[in-house]
C-alpha cells in the first residue's frame, strides 16, 4: 500500500464495489444510483487540488471518492463525483467554481434525484468553493460538510467568497466541518478561524490523530468511525434512513410539511421544508353577455346578384395567419421568461438567478459579457441592493426556444433596447441585448 501514490490508496471504508450501485458517467461527472427506482436526495462530492506533479487517474477514480459515493448510494441516495480544473492548479479556481456549478444543475435534473434535497460535500482546495454556496444558499441547499478544507485563498490566486466571513449567514443551512488534529499548518490556521465565526451553526466531528487525506491515509478505527459519523450526519439531513442497522449517530432534523412545486423561489426557506412561490392561478374566463333575441319582421326574398368566383386562397396566406399564432401564442419558454421578470422587478436575486443555467451566457448592449452565474451574480447584485431594476416589456414575439422581446428598461434612464432570450430544459441559456 505504501508504494502507491497516497490519492490511490484505498477508502477507510474499504473497496465499496457490487452490481447494487450503478454508475454512469456523464462527461466530467460519475452519477451513481442506489437500487430501485425511488426519487430521493442527492449529494455531489467535490474534490480538492491542486493534483500531485505527474498525476495520471482523475480524481472521480481515486478510491476514496469512489469511495464515498458508493456508500452514500448504498444508503439509498443518487450520490455525484464531478472532475473540475482546480485539480489542475489554484489559477482554475474560477474555471472550477463555474464546473460545480454546472454539474449541480446536472445533478438536481436526473430523474431519480428530488432537486429540493441536494447536499455539498467538499474537500481540501474544493473548501475555496464552499463559500459561495454559504452565502448564496440556494432553498434546495440542504446541507454543506467540508473535510479538511483549505479555507484561505493563497497570496496571487483570484478570491472568491471567503467561508469564514459567511459562515452563519442563512441560519438554518447545516454545516458540518471534518477538522483533523494533524493537520498542515498553513490550512489549521484558517479553518480555526472559520470555527470560532461559525460558532453555534457549525457541527464538528474532530479526527485527532488523523492526518490531511486521513480517509486514504489512516486505516484506523478512528477515522472509519469520523466518515461514518459524516455520512450519518449527511443522509439525516437530507431526510433519509441511516441505513439497515437503524443506528444514526447525528438526529435527523424535525420533519416539516413540504409542498412539492417548480424550482423557482422567492426568498431562502428552511433546510428542511422547502416552500414556494405557487404557481399563478389561471386567468379566470371571459364572460360572454346574455344574448337576447327581438322579434324581427320577415323580409321579402331578395334575388342575389350574380357574384364572381371567388379565387381559393393561396396558400401562404393561411401559412402567414398560422405564423402570426405561433409567434404571438404562450410558450414554455416565455412562461420561464416571464418569471425571470417577475423576480427581477421584486428585485428578489436569488428567484432572478435560478432562472438561468449555471453556464448562462449574457451578451450586453455595450459588448460585456456574462458567462456563468456567479458572474451574473457579481452583475447583478449592486443593482438589485439599489433597487435598480425596472423593465416595461413593449412586445413579446415566442417560437420555440426562443423569445424575442422589444423592452424599455429604467435602470439607468429609459432606455428602448431588443432582447433574444433562449431556454432549454427550463432554464435561460443565451441572452442578447441591442440597443
Amino acid at each position: 500500500m505504501t508504494d502507491l501514490p497516497a490519492y490511490l490508496r484505498p477508502f477507510v471504508l474499504g473497496v465499496l464495489e457490487g452490481s447494487d450501485v450503478r454508475v454512469d458517467r456523464l462527461g466530467e461527472i460519475d452519477l451513481y444510483r442506489p437500487p430501485g427506482t425511488a426519487r430521493g436526495g442527492a449529494i455531489l462530492f467535490v474534490h480538492g487540488g491542486p493534483g500531485p506533479a505527474g498525476l495520471e487517474v482523475m480524481p472521480r477514480d481515486w478510491p476514496v471518492y469512489k469511495g464515498y459515493a458508493t456508500a452514500a448510494a448504498r444508503r439509498g441516495l443518487v450520490s455525484a463525483v464531478v472532475d473540475h480544473s482546480l485539480i489542475h492548479g489554484l489559477d482554475r479556481l474560477v474555471t472550477a467554481a463555474d464546473e460545480v456549478e454546472a454539474a449541480v444543475g446536472v445533478l438536481r435534473s436526473d430523474p431519480r434525484v428530488d432537486p429540493d434535497r441536494v447536499g455539498l460535500w467538499f474537500f481540501s482546495g474544493a473548501g475555496l468553493l464552499a463559500g459561495e454556496w454559504l452565502d448564496s444558499r440556494p432553498d434546495w441547499l440542504r446541507f454543506v460538510a467540508l473535510t479538511y478544507p483549505l479555507l484561505a485563498t493563497p497570496p496571487g490566486v483570484d478570491d472568491l467568497v471567503t467561508a469564514a466571513e459567511v459562515i452563519g449567514k442563512h441560519k438554518d443551512l447545516p454545516v458540518l466541518l471534518t477538522r483533523v488534529g494533524l493537520e498542515r499548518e498553513e490550512l489549521a490556521g484558517p479553518v480555526a478561524e472559520f470555527v470560532s465565526a461559525g460558532g453555534a451553526a457549525l457541527d464538528i466531528i474532530d479526527v485527532p490523530k488523523g492526518h490531511h487525506g486521513f480517509d486514504m491515509l489512516d486505516h484506523t478505527e478512528e477515522s472509519r468511525a469520523a466518515v461514518t459519523k459524516a455520512l450519518d450526519w449527511a443522509i439525516a439531513h437530507l431526510g433519509e434512513e441511516p441505513g439497515t442497522d437503524g443506528k444514526l449517530l447525528v438526529p435527523p432534523p424535525a420533519t416539516k410539511k413540504t409542498t412539492p412545486t417548480r424550482r423557482t423561489t422567492s426568498a431562502p426557506k428552511a433546510a428542511v421544508a422547502v416552500q414556494k412561490a405557487p404557481a399563478p392561478a389561471p386567468a379566470e374566463p371571459a364572460t360572454q353577455p346574455p344574448v337576447t333575441s327581438t322579434p324581427t319582421t320577415t323580409p321579402p326574398p331578395v334575388v342575389p346578384a350574380p357574384v364572381a368566383p371567388v379565387p381559393a386562397q393561396p396558400p401562404l396566406a393561411g401559412l402567414g395567419a398560422a405564423t402570426v399564432a405561433a409567434v404571438t401564442a404562450d410558450t414554455p419558454a416565455a412562461r420561464v421568461i416571464g418569471r425571470e421578470h417577475a423576480a427581477y422587478d421584486a428585485h428578489d436575486l436569488e428567484a432572478f438567478l435560478a432562472m438561468y443555467s449555471p453556464t448562462a451566457r449574457i451578451l450586453l448592449a455595450d459588448g460585456t459579457e456574462l458567462k456563468g452565474r456567479r458572474f451574473l451574480r457579481e452583475f447583478y447584485r449592486p443593482r438589485f441592493a439599489a433597487g435598480r431594476c425596472k423593465t416595461e416589456v413593449v412586445q413579446r414575439l415566442m417560437l420555440g426556444e426562443w423569445v424575442v422581446e422589444h423592452v424599455i428598461t429604467y435602470d439607468d434612464g429609459e432606455t428602448p433596447q431588443l432582447a433574444l432570450y433562449r431556454v432549454l430544459d427550463g432554464l435561460i441559456t443565451d441572452v442578447e441585448f441591442r440597443a
